[in-house]
């Protein structure tokens, strides 16, 4: 099986369930047989407690923009709040620091509005784990950007040996089916003719479009 980042070849891991390692850009890709019915993702995705009523939940977002975000766009710009999931508390989060804020969500708020416009700043924040395809849907969102546009990603990097991945928590919740790491981010950095220009090293990393 050829990597979905970068072509090249991979190794099987078996656990309770098959995975593709890429030994070139460590990117890690479930084998499709064990991806669940839209139906039952969707369910389960209404069962998180992501509400603005979540003071954690806005705690984390608000370090996000305060830390990864603002240092690098100015307010009053257009941005796309991609994946918002059933309560798009990012979004909310980010009109009130003056952005004017679009949604989209495969199953909350499907309509792709933002294929018609052009954003300063599009985040994907607990995303990227869900997504069968990211190279491709990275490279949509990217030609959305303006130039010099952000692309802001969260998505909780795996451990890099196999041992510790196994026995990783994360990956034991049936809709994430892509695990990254930064090396897996500067390939697609790469790909994309993109800059990162910040990262907390574990699931953050924010993109400059060049």
């Amino acid at each position: 099986m050829n990597c979905k980042i970068c072509t090249h070849d991979t190794f099987l891991i078996e656990d309770d369930k098959s995975y593709y390692f890429c030994k070139n850009c460590h990117y890690i890709f479930i084998d499709e047989k064990h991806i669940i019915t839209p139906e039952e993702e969707k369910y389960r995705y209404e069962q998180h407690n992501n509400t603005i009523e979540n003071e954690g939940y806005v705690k984390m977002f608000n370090n996000f923009i305060d830390n990864y975000i603002l240092p690098f766009a100015s307010t009053k710009k257009r941005a796309l709040d991609f994946g918002c999931g059933p309560g798009p508390v990012l979004a909310e989060l980010l009109s009130k620091k003056c952005f004017l804020v679009d949604i989209y969500d495969i199953y909350f708020a499907p309509i792709k509005t933002y294929k018609n416009n052009i954003y300063d700043l599009i985040t994907a924040t607990e995303v990227l784990e869900h997504i069968l395809d990211p190279l491709r849907v990275l490279k949509e969102l990217v030609g959305r950007l303006n130039e010099n546009g952000l692309l802001a990603v969260m998505t909780l990097f795996h451990p890099e040996d196999t041992y510790l991945f196994k026995k990783w928590w994360y990956k034991r919740d049936p809709t994430h089916i892509s695990f990254y790491t930064m090396e897996t981010f500067q390939k697609i950095a790469g790909i994309l003719n993109l800059k990162i220009l910040k990262t907390d090293e574990r699931n953050i990393c924010i993109f400059r479009k060049n």
